[in-house]
Formats: structure tokens, sequence, C-alpha cells
């Protein structure tokens, strides 16, 4: 039980002391970057999909005739 009690006092002690939080202003910015690099990929995939389905869908009426 001491190991857990010094595991825990040592890891709020980093947090309080050691760890430097972003301000206010730097969380909001990497928010959007965040946001915007997640649409940017969430589109060139949905565009690949799409492709690919086209694709497919033609390759398979070739054979289906």
């Amino acid at each position: 039980m001491n190991k857990v009690r010094t595991y825990l006092g040592d890891s709020y002690k980093e947090l309080v002391e050691k760890v430097s939080w972003p301000t206010w202003e730097q969380l909001q910015q990497s928010t959007v970057i965040v946001l915007g690099a997640t649409l940017v990929i969430t589109a060139i995939v949905a565009l690949m999909d799409f492709v690919a389905n086209g694709a497919l869908k033609f390759i398979y009426s070739i054979f289906k005739s």
C-alpha cells in the first residue's frame, strides 16, 4: 500500500510542478489544426472510396455481361 501512495504522490507532484501545460490560446490553435487535418484526411479517404467504388463497379460490369 505504501508503494501505491508513493506512486500517486510522485505522479501528482510531477503533474503539478514539472509538466508545462499549454495556454488557452495554444490549446485552441492546436485544436483548430487537428480539426483541419482531420477534415482534409477524411475528404481524401472519401474520395479514394468513391473512386475505388466506381472502378470496381466498372470492372464488375465488364464481367457481368
